[in-house]
């Protein structure tokens, strides 16, 4: 039996959760919402994030922009996907605070900030790809950016990006063979000391 690909709803919220973290990590030790959330507990960590997935506000972290991917009614896989003209800086802020967290989230992830590309508002955005362990990552990962991109073309958007962390060999291959090319990146030695990486590159692909 083949995959499914559907669009996630607000069932998939621990799904999704546990999705954002595993992907924000991706083999560190802390992520981005690791530091946001403030917790080294991941039961806590989780529980955030299922909120912020199905806040009033709109974020880019909200449910109604994931795809899910199933085999045998099991969620296995999941895309994000956004535009951030809409998905802004500001909502972002405005659906953390839904749950308690105040603007000053920002100092915590300076060392994120000083490397994260610039994304044009005019682009569709792919962010938090994630397979469970045990599946075809690459088969599931080009299913679900396949499917995101087809979107974005119905909406009229004419090219989508998105980023990276250097060293994270297996995701950019996925990329590279879609089609998608190297922008540019950010490197810090700030960001380096806080996430072990030497920072991210932003990769586009022509509609």
């Amino acid at each position: 039996m083949g995959n499914t690909i559907r669009k996630a709803n607000q069932n998939d919220a621990a799904f999704i959760a546990w999705a954002i973290l595993e992907s924000s990590r991706a083999g560190k030790k802390i992520g981005f919402f690791d530091l946001i959330f403030q917790s080294d507990s991941d039961k806590t960590l989780l529980e955030q994030l299922e909120k912020l997935t199905v806040t009033e506000t709109k974020s880019y972290c909200h449910y109604s922009n994931f795809l899910v991917a199933e085999a045998g009614g099991e969620p296995i896989a999941l895309l994000c996907g956004y535009e951030p003209r809409i998905a802004t800086d500001t909502i972002f802020a405005k659906a953390l605070a839904e749950l308690g967290i105040e603007e000053d989230y920002e100092e915590r992830i300076a060392a994120y900030l000083l490397c994260r590309p610039e994304i044009d508002r005019q682009t569709w955005v792919l962010d938090f790809i994630e397979v469970k362990p045990g599946h075809d990552s690459f088969e599931l990962m080009k299913e679900l950016i396949q499917k995101s991109l087809l979107t974005a073309r119905l909406k009229g958007y004419r090219k989508a990006q998105t980023m990276v962390e250097i060293g994270s060999v297996e995701t950019k291959m996925v990329y590279d063979k879609l089609g998608f090319t190297f922008i540019d990146e950010k490197r810090s030695e700030y960001y380096k000391e806080v996430f072990g990486r030497a920072g991210i590159m932003r990769l586009q692909m022509s509609l």
